[in-house]
């Protein structure tokens, strides 16, 4: 009997070992997955704030897919930004959340403006942007008058801006919608693309080209063909360039090809060699987007990136051709919100005034647009 009760002990006594050492690997397995979650984002990535709810009526309009839409809130353009997401949001019943990226001391302006305004019923996340995150990735021109702006490279970290989507839209602050974003988004990627452009050379751009542009739309008005590294990767100066102000974005393939960390690695080369032509283009967001995705990309319809708005070439667009066009941009140096731009009283249409006063509109009025 004795042996018995001994051998009943030393049972129970391996079955509170055992439990005990299950409890400490679940709890060692639960730290990990919490320090996975929290190191996910990079260096000045975080969620300021988020509102998640909307009114139930609205809910009831709107379809429940979440479509992730990233954008830029500089606060020198904050306007813009505005005008591009009131326009997204009242174009679409689908269930849009802005993801938008701003510098800290942003922030404040920004949620005011969205929730004393016609956007408050808005869904939408402020993600601060800290600067530091491009350290040794961007080397500062001194002969450019225009400083820096860190802002521009958001785009190159969205799969930390939206860690649980499988897809994103990215447009400029520049930007205004006059169609439903699903379409875009449901913009179908090619198997083993990251991202959907519109290239440079597609038929609309084609029908307003500007006399004298040279390579301007060409992979040779962006790259040095002149350095040894950018000839080995034996990619055609004349290939077409693609416009990186609106795409749309398979963040499970960027995940998996680690998109990031080589748009990283070709930055962190620039600022060695200087790869990036000087000459033309003088962007320094462009020249990485094109190397990365050197015939790797997928193709989105032209007329969701109808650009040049903010250049002279924009007035050669018709107001039927601005009233068709799905997507309108002002890339160039003119913007609709300061001095005179092509057809700016559509941009306008869709601005919402700030209540601190702070923003104002400074433009002329450009030529009449007539909705016909």
């Amino acid at each position: 009997m004795s042996l018995r009760k001994a051998n009943v002990a030393i049972l129970v006594a391996a079955v509170v070992v055992f439990l005990l050492v299950l409890h400490r690997n679940f709890l060692g397995l639960s730290d990990f997955l919490r320090r996975e979650l929290t190191d996910s984002n990079p260096l000045g990535l975080q969620p300021i704030d988020f509102i998640p709810a909307v009114p139930q009526r609205l809910m009831d309009e709107r379809n429940d897919k979440e479509i992730a839409v990233v954008i830029a809130a500089s606060e020198e353009r904050l306007g813009g930004a505005i005008a591009a997401m009131n326009s997204i949001y009242h174009n679409t019943k689908s269930n849009v959340v802005f993801y938008i990226v701003t510098l800290n001391d942003t922030v404040d302006h920004l949620r005011l403006w969205l929730s004393n305004t016609a956007l408050k019923n808005l869904r939408y996340r402020i993600l601060d942007f800290d600067p530091r995150v491009l350290e040794g990735k961007v080397q500062v021109d001194p002969q450019k008058a225009d400083p820096l702006k860190p802002l521009t490279f958001a785009r190159f970290y969205l799969p930390s801006l939206v860690p649980h989507a499988e897809k994103a839209i990215y447009v400029d602050d520049d930007v205004v919608v006059q169609d439903d974003i699903l379409e875009l988004y449901n913009t179908p990627l090619k198997p083993g693309h990251a991202a959907a452009f519109s290239d440079d050379c597609d038929s609309t751009t084609n029908k307003v080209a500007v006399r004298g542009a040279g390579n301007q739309y060409n992979y040779i008005g962006f790259l040095d063909y002149k350095k040894e590294t950018i000839r080995k990767l034996a990619m055609k100066a004349n290939t077409c360039s693609f416009n990186p102000g609106v795409f749309v974005a398979n963040l499970t393939e960027w995940k998996l090809q680690n998109i990031t960390k080589q748009l990283e690695k070709w930055m962190t080369l620039n600022v060695a060699e200087e790869l990036y032509s000087r000459t033309l283009a003088g962007s320094i967001t462009t020249p990485p987007l094109l190397i990365v995705f050197y015939k790797q990309h997928s193709s989105i319809d032209p007329m969701w990136n109808v650009r040049h708005l903010g250049s002279s070439a924009g007035k050669r667009y018709s107001p039927q051709f601005v009233k068709a066009a799905k997507l309108l941009h002002w890339n160039g140096h003119f913007k609709p919100w300061g001095r005179t731009a092509s057809y700016a009283e559509v941009w306008e249409k869709w601005y919402v005034p700030d209540p601190t006063g702070k923003f104002s509109l400074i433009r002329r009025h450009s030529e009449a647009y007539e909705a016909k």
